[in-house]
């Protein structure tokens, strides 16, 4: 998202540089939406970005799962939300344009739309599916009914659950629960706390700046490997935009926090 959203994004040959980085860190999942772009008028800008990258990586990207989202409408630079079951099929084919593949890896609901009723989004996915158009679905933003709402109406079709989730955002630690029990993956976005709470996460959360001092790596390694500690359903998907910053995160993979560690970053978030 950053590589396209942010105002001081990086050019483009920078930020194909930075997924270049990722997959040579051994990344295989690329997560994207069709409204990353800093507005309506390069609506796709970061699925076409990611289609370039992984073009020009060759035979190395093949096995990579690319993860788009459908859902949010952009006007001008505000954000919108459809919902209905047409609008998704039309966004999913427009994907598929950009993306140049025949069937989407995993497609996720980007946000309920207050205004269609879930049961309708979801049918809609389903279709999707049966269609062939996507090989798995997700669900974005959801709580542990619309969950389960989802599994029924979509089956084994749906994968994957994405909610914001952070050691200062902890509102959806419910549907973590809930995605472990069900095997269902869970995608945390913003899993720093949000641009913000990153540039200070030390200083929001000192238990985590102390044991990467212990350990000699960076705060943010620190948090991933909190987070893939917390179920083995956890796919954390930091957002870079630079190939250092990413090539850091995925070291976080390799990272061991010790009992120990873990106990002091559980209590810090449970009192912050």
């Amino acid at each position: 998202m950053p590589l396209s959203t942010r105002e001081d994004r990086p050019s483009r040959e920078d930020a194909v540089a930075t997924v270049h980085a990722a997959l040579d860190a051994g990344v295989t999942l690329i997560d994207t939406a069709d409204a990353y772009a800093r507005d309506e008028s390069e609506f796709g800008h970061n699925e076409s970005l990611v289609a370039e990258a992984l073009a020009a990586y060759g035979s190395g990207a093949a096995e990579v799962l690319v993860a788009t989202k459908g859902g949010h409408t952009r006007r001008g630079s505000e954000w919108g939300l459809d919902g209905t079951p047409g609008y998704l099929r039309r966004a999913c084919e427009a994907s598929l344009r950009r993306l140049g593949v025949e069937a989407i890896g995993l497609y996720q609901f980007h946000r309920p739309d207050p205004a269609t009723p879930w049961e309708e989004s979801m049918g809609g996915l389903r279709s999707l599916f049966d269609d062939g158009l996507v090989r798995m679905v997700g669900i974005s933003n959801a709580d542990v009914a619309q969950i389960e709402t989802a599994r029924k109406i979509v089956g084994d079709a749906l994968v994957s659950v994405q909610n914001q989730f952070s050691p200062a955002y902890l509102s959806s630690a419910d549907e973590l629960v809930h995605c472990a029990a069900v095997g269902l993956a869970w995608l945390p976005w913003s899993p720093f706390g949000g641009v913000s709470a990153a540039d200070s996460l030390g200083a929001d959360a000192p238990a985590f700046a102390e044991v990467a001092a212990e350990l000699g790596v960076s705060v943010y390694q620190v948090t991933l490997a909190w987070h893939l500690a917390q179920a083995g359903a956890v796919v954390p998907i930091p957002g870079a935009s630079r190939p250092s910053s990413i090539r850091d995160s995925a070291a976080a993979a390799d990272l061991q926090l010790s009992a120990d560690h873990l106990a002091r970053l559980n209590a810090a978030t449970a009192t912050d």
